[in-house]
Order: C-alpha cells, then structure tokens, then sequence
C-alpha cells in the first residue's frame, strides 16, 4: 500500500500494465468484452501487497510522559530566553505523537513568550504554515469587521531592541581653535557644508579625521568622492548628525548610507539606516537582493525583515533557487546576522518544510545538514541525527543513513534502531536486524513499535505472533492489520480480512486501509462497495493515487462507475438517508459525492459533507469541505451561514453569532437558526441561554428543511430541555426524533428513561440504537451506564476492542480495579492506554492513583505530563499543588 511519506513519483496510467494489474481490461470482464477464464484470481491476489511501514522522520522518544514532565519542570524553572526551545522540543513530542493540536499549541506557547524577534518571527512563520488551510478566516473575519493580526507581519524595526550608542566627543589639539566649526565635504562637482563637531560625534574615526592629527583635521574643505556617497546621501547624513533621525529617503540613498557608516564606524546612523532599510523588504525578490546587503554590512535589522519576508511565503519559497541559495549558503556569521541565536528553530521548520514537499530532493537533504551542524543538546541530535537518517533511507544512501541513525541512537532515540536494523534488513542481514530490535525490546519498556518492526524480519507464526502483540500494546498501529488482512485474503478467507481491516477503519479512517478494503472488495467483486470507499478515498484526498502511487484513484473510480446502479437526485436522497440513519458514515459520504458529481445544489452537499467529516475526526477535510460550501452557496443567506460553521470551528463564536443574525435578517432559514442555537448552546454558560436556544430550535424546526436535518434539531432540543429538567419534552423531541429515523436520539431517549429511574429502558434504548447503527462503539459505551457491573465490564471491553481510542473504558475498569485494592493492576491499565495515547483524564487519574499509594515522584510526573497537555486544568493544577506538598 502506499505511504504518504515513501510515496513514489507517480507513472503516467499506461505504465500500471506490466506490475500484474490493469484495472480496464479486468473490469471488461464483467462487462462481458472479454471471456471470463482470462480473469485469474491470481491477478487481484497481486494488489493485496503490503509495503513495509516506513521509519517516520519524528521525535519519538521511549517514555512521552517523562520528557512532558521534564519540560514542564524546565519550564517553571528556567529563564525566560529559554522557554521557546522547550516549548519547540515539546512540539516535537506532540508531533510524534500524531497530536497536530496539542503541537500548535506548544508553537503558540513558544510564539507567545518568544523575546527575540528572531523567534517570534520563526514561530509566526511556523503557525502560518501549520494552519495554512484556514487562510479564508481571515478574510471572513475582515467581513465581521475584524482583522486575523495573529501571526501577521511584525514591524521588525520596532520589535529590535534599540542599543545606546556612545556619543563621540570632541578631541582638543593644539591647533583645533584656530579652525572653522564648519566643514565642507566635495562629492565629485557637489559641496555639503556640516557642522565640524556633529559629524565627528558620529565615530571615532570622524572625530579624528576632523579633530585628530590627520591632515584633514587642518582642512576646511574634505574631498570624499571617491568613498561612494553621493551629494544627496551626504546631505542626509549632515541632517542626521544635527537631528539623529533619517527622513523619507529612496532606498538607494539608504543603501549608500548604509556603506558609508559601515566604512566610517558611523554605528548610530548604520542602526538608523537599517531601520529604515527594513520598511522597504516588500517581496521575495527585494528580500533575496537585500539579505544579501545585510550579509556584507551586518545589517541585523534588515536581514531579520527579508526573513520575514521568505518566511511568510513558506512552502512556496523553497521552490525557488534564490532562496534556497541564500539559506544553503550562509556562514555561521551570517546565520548570527539574519537569525541571531535562533538558527537551529529556523532550519527546523526549513527541513521540515522541505520534507513534507518531497524528503528526497538535495534541498531537503542539505537543510537537514544544516540542522545536523547545529544540533547541540542531546535532544537537539536525536531530532537532527534521526531525521537525516530517514531521509538517507529514502534515497537508498545506507552508509549515510545507518550514521545518522547510529548518532540519535547513541544520543539517547531508542526509535533510531528501527533505522539501523532496516538497513541491515535491507542488506540482507535479517538476522542482525531481529538481533538489535530483540535486544532494544529487552532492555526497555516495551512498546507496540518494537513488536512492529521486529516482525519485519521473521515469518510464519513468530512474525504473526509479534504483530499481534504490536496491536495489544499500540492498537493505532495499521501494519498489523494490513498484513493481517492480506494474509487472510491470501488464504482465501476473505470473511475474516474484511473483519480484519474494518477493526482499524472503524476507529482510525486511514485512506492506505481504505485503499486495501478496496482492493479485497474487488476480489470479491463487489464493485458497489469499492466504489464506495473510492469515494471514501477522493472525499479525504482527491488526487489520491493507489496501488503504489501508479494510478489515480479517480481513474479506478470511473472504471468501477459502470459497474454500480445509477441514481437520480431523488434515489440519492433515499439512499443519503437511509445510509445517515444507519450512522453509515462512509456510505453517506459515498452518496454524497455522487450527488456532487451531478447538477444538483452543491453548497449544501458540500455543508453535509463538513459534518460527515467532524464525525469521522477529519477535520481538516471538512475545513475544505465549508469552503466549498460557502463557495457554492446558492444565496446570500446561506453564504452567512457557512461564514458562521467555519468562524465556530476555528473558536470564532462572537462572529459566528453575529453571521447566524445577518442570515436571519435576510432570511429566516433552519440553518441559521440551528447555527445561532448551537453557537448559544455551547458557548453560554448562562443558564438563561436555555431559553433563548429552545425558541431559536423551535424556529429552526418552523422552517422547510429536510428529515436529516429536523431530526438533529430535534435531538439538539431534547438534550436542552433534559438539561433544564423538562424530561417530559424532551422525551417529545427524541420520539419525534426517532419517528423520521434519526437513529442518535435512541441514546438521548435512554438518558430520559435513567433519569426517571428506569435503568431497564434506557438500556434497552440504548441496545436498538447499537443494533441499528454502523458505527456503535459509542452506544455500547453510554450502555454501559445502564448495566449492572458485570454487564458494564463486557460492554466497555467491547467498546475497546472496537475503538480503543475512548478512554472512558479505561478509566472504568482501573476504578473498579482501584476499588478492589488491586492498585498496581489499576495503574497498569491506564499505563496500557497512556502508552499510545496523550490523554488528559488518563494521566489526571493515574496521577491520583500514584498519589493514593504514595508514590509522590511518579504522581508528580503525571501532573507535570498533564500539564503540558492543558496548562489551565484547574483540577490538575489542585492535584500537583497538593502533591507539591508531600515532597520530602
């Protein structure tokens, strides 16, 4: 299967026929063009192969929690000047961790409390380019009246320290009274007349031209012709020797300026011209001509604005050959000039930039060395060393990458040795390769990884037996589940490898796993479920190419369309709502993109399509998918209400609110109203909202919309009147709900019966909704509330046999195992889920568990790990005060 990081460059279409699979010809069986004994199984078995899962270029340190509470301990003790390099190597955790919030929220933190203006322009620079999908706020914020300056453009001369400059005095001589206060310089047929002590103020080397014992010191009359400042520059300088400040200069005059104080020492009039200077880094080119300037006049003002400049263009910027000379090609002292003491966080985000555009270029590998030299701290080497090697990996470069593997190793990233033995893999020393993984497994806390990776390098039963424990201990893993799933097939139990592969799809929506379904659902020949993780596919990633990038997943998608029933607008509607009922998430987005490939209104499919994808934890496709939306909008009305979904999304609610209330001004629709009730219901914690969000809910359910939507407002309505006690209306909204199928309020319908004390009904509520629904991890989850222990216990452990990623079974079963005084159990079962999930709740509780038994160190450990996490949990903040308390 394909990996987004070793992805190969794409062949054109017609290439795909000599690799044992040519979806036209095979699927022309079916079409009766070509006889049926052509097609052999063998020909579908060849797509089900399994690449090795690729060594990732990140910062994955053996214990997260350790290296959390370490920085969180740094970071309460240490100078401000060093908090952005801890908030950076915290980032870098949270990025190995698959954390994309968590980690921009240590970006944020490091841009915050950033004190050079070197760091403050990296970090903004970096944010940008992390959240650049969510361009369009800005603009839809300018449309609220609001301007998006977070991140923007800093005036870098205000923001540099200003430094005190030694004013120079006059130097008495014997002769100087008997000389003329003023000086007349010649520039080639030009004069410009000074005051003789002003301008030697200006430096030394003035003060003793002019006052000294030069010859010059006897002159009224100075030629500097030939020292490169023309007649007007001159006059300027005059005025800044009597006034300290530059006017409105044309920047060549500036430029002029610039070498002549460089020449003369003048260093008051440098910093004023480089000051001036910045406020003219305008583009990329004027930022590529001028760096090169503040290069050879030191020029620190200046080079920190063209940086801005090249960084505000990232990723664009790497593509250009200019810049990547300047950024390749500076010397520690110009590194010094253009980034101070900031160049390793500069060529960070460069390599990685570079990486994610493609990790085998000569750009990415040079950055990256870049970072290599200067890489100080042990932790700064693990993160350098290890992501050089990953990209020599890539390019086949072993020697290169088996050093570079070999440093982060020694400097303490146990993750390294996946890389040395990879290498000795591909050596064919398979051998070796299990030998060092063994050996990493033995000596240390053994971690899902370790598992994968040594099954890299057995077969039969001891690889299946490794895998399996890999998923036991990091069920995020998707390997072990490809490989099992394709040996099943193989076997010809195709039953068992789609269970298989539905495991992972039905907790973790990853589009290599999709691309396997696909092809098991092709030996099968069931086209109508192919296409419809193809749409699945093109929905998350539409130039999506599949069996090892040689073709396009749209391609394959055309194919398998002529050999599925055809709907009209009305059929899909039917089907939308029969797969929305179901809670068949894939199935409606497979719909849906049906119905966009039609005439029909596309802005709200786009809209349906944005809430599919909040559902499955895509949100960044469904950032796109409002994009769309709004883009589509067929009315002014329902414009405003998409500028409302993306500004809540992004934590704009004042502004949300305020689009739902221009929609209503225009129109009174469902969906601005639905908007403005949702807005209202979970930003007000005024209880006098609930009235506001019931009348605006009932408004909403006034207006035409369709049964998918009612049926939300419906369920919304009767969650607010449970929380305002009003059991009886709210079990009138869930069973209106319910009659037009929006199988959810079943869950909200069983809260009403627990409620009322009727623990049997909410069960049984809640068990119709598990037997209807698709996706019923969360069903058998809030049943569990409604059983005796026995029953909760199996419920929970089918909710983690089915999404391990909820929590909630985790901290049930260590409370139970708390309860029966078996605490180390209890803390292992939180340890198990910890290990491969950063989790709030879970550390909160272990960390009280630690405190329960008296292991003050590690509960200490949690807090700090907590912290990091959330830095205002208020009741993890109680809990390390408290544990503060009890260290010795």
């Amino acid at each position: 299967m394909r990996s987004s990081f070793l992805s190969e460059s794409p062949c054109d279409e017609q290439h795909i026929h000599g690799y044992g699979f040519n979806p036209q010809s095979w699927l022309q069986v079916e079409r009766g063009k070509l006889p049926k004994s052509s097609y052999s199984p063998s020909s579908i078995e060849s797509l089900i192969k399994i690449a090795e899962p690729p060594v990732v270029p990140l910062y994955k340190p053996l214990d997260y929690v350790e290296v959390l509470s370490r920085i969180h301990e740094e970071l309460e003790q240490c100078s401000p000047s060093e908090r952005p390099g801890l908030y950076l190597v915290q980032s870098q955790v949270f990025r190995g961790l698959g954390e994309a919030k968590l980690r921009q929220r240590s970006l944020h933190s490091a841009w915050r409390c950033a004190s050079a203006v070197h760091e403050k322009v990296i970090f903004g620079a970096w944010l940008r380019y992390e959240k650049r999908g969510e361009e369009i706020i800005s603009d839809v914020l300018a449309s609220c009246r609001k301007c998006c300056r977070e991140f923007g453009l800093l005036d870098v001369a205000s923001e540099m320290p200003v430094r005190n400059f030694e004013v120079i005095g006059s130097w008495e001589t014997g002769s100087s009274s008997q000389l003329s206060s003023m000086v007349t310089f010649q520039i080639q047929d030009g004069r410009v007349t000074c005051d003789r002590c002003k301008i030697a103020s200006l430096s030394i080397p003035f003060c003793s031209m002019l006052n000294g014992p030069f010859t010059e010191s006897q002159l009224e009359l100075v030629d500097l012709s030939e020292n490169g400042i023309s007649l007007e520059g001159m006059r300027a300088v005059s005025e800044f020797s009597s006034t300290c400040s530059l006017g409105d200069l044309p920047v060549e005059i500036l430029l002029e300026i610039l070498v002549f104080a460089n020449t003369f020492c003048c260093d008051s009039l440098k910093d004023a011209c480089d000051r001036k200077l910045a406020s003219f880094v305008s583009s990329r080119q004027d930022a590529v001509e001028l760096m090169t300037l503040a290069f050879e006049e030191n020029a620190p003002v200046l080079a920190a604005s063209c940086l801005q400049m090249l960084l505000q263009e990232l990723p664009d910027c790497l593509a250009d050959d200019l810049v990547i000379s300047l950024f390749l090609g500076a010397t520690a002292q110009q590194q010094l000039i253009m980034v101070g003491q900031a160049s390793f966080l500069l060529y960070c985000l460069l390599s990685e930039v570079a990486m994610n555009i493609d990790p085998r270029t000569d750009t990415t590998v040079f950055l990256s060395e870049k970072l290599v030299q200067l890489a100080v701290t042990p932790t700064q080497k693990q993160i350098a060393f290890h992501q050089l090697g990953c990209i020599r990996l890539l390019r086949k470069e072993y020697s290169e990458a088996e050093h570079g593997f070999e440093v982060a190793f020694s400097a303490g990233h146990v993750y390294s040795i996946a890389g040395i033995a990879r290498i000795a893999g591909i050596q064919g020393q398979k051998a070796l390769a299990y030998e060092k993984i063994s050996s990493v497994i033995t000596s240390n806390l053994p971690l899902g990884w370790m598992y994968l990776e040594r099954s890299l390098y057995s077969e039969g039963d001891r690889k299946l037996a490794d895998l399996d424990k890999a998923s036991e201990l990091d069920p995020t893993l998707t390997y072990p589940y490809m490989y099992r799933a394709a040996s099943l097939m193989r076997k010809k139990d195709a039953k068992l490898a789609l269970e298989e592969i539905n495991r992972l799809l039905g907790f973790k929506l990853a589009l290599e796993c999709l691309e396997l379904r696909i092809c098991l659902y092709l030996a099968l020949e069931d086209y109508k479920s192919a296409i419809c993780d193809i749409h699945a596919i093109l929905t998350l990633s539409p130039d999506y190419r599949m069996l090892e990038g040689r073709v396009a997943a749209s391609k394959i998608g055309t194919l398998l369309g002529a050999h599925v029933e055809q709907w009209n607008t009305a059929e899909c509607w039917l089907q939308l709502y029969e797969r929305w009922s179901s809670v068949d998430d894939i199935g409606s987005l497979s719909v849906i993109y049906r119905m966009l490939e039609s005439d029909a209104a596309k802005g709200v499919l786009y809209f349906r399509q944005s809430l599919l994808l909040l559902r499955l934890n895509c949100p960044e496709a469904a950032m796109r998918s409002l994009q769309l939306a709004r883009h589509h909008a067929a009315t002014e009305h329902e414009r405003l209400v998409y500028e409302g979904w993306l500004l809540y999304d992004t934590g704009h609610c004042e502004e949300a609110l305020q689009k739902a209330e221009e929609s209503i001004s225009i129109q009174r629709s469902f969906e601005a109203f639905f908007l403005k009730a949702y807005v209202l219901a979970d930003s007000g914690v005024d209880p006098s909202y609930s009235a506001t969000v019931i009348s605006l809910l009932e408004d909403a359910l006034k207006c035409p919309s369709d049964r998918l939507r009612k049926g939300q407002a419906l369920n919304n309505l009767g969650g607010v009147y449970v929380d305002c006690g009003k059991l009886d209306s709210a079990a009138d909204c869930y069973t209106s709900a319910l009659k037009i199928r929006h199988t959810r309020a079943h869950q909200g319908l069983a809260r009403v019966h627990f409620l009322r004390n009727n623990r049997e009904a909410a069960y049984e509520e809640m068990t119709k909704l598990i037997e209807k629904a698709k996706n019923n991890a969360s069903a058998y989850e809030k049943r569990s509330e409604y059983c005796e222990r026995e029953q909760t216990m199996t419920d929970l452990q089918t909710v983690t046999q089915l999404d391990p990623l909820r929590v909630y079974p985790y901290r049930y079963r260590a409370a139970v195992l708390m309860d029966s005084h078996k605490e180390n159990d209890a803390i292992a079962e939180l340890s198990r889920a910890i290990s491969f999930k950063a989790d709030l709740h879970l550390l909160h509780l272990r960390a009280a568990f630690h405190e329960h038994i008296g292991d003050v160190p590690s509960a200490l450990r949690d807090c700090r790990a907590a912290l990091c996490l959330d830095p205002n949990h208020q009741e993890m903040l109680e809990l390390q005060k408290r544990v503060n308390s009890q260290e010795p």
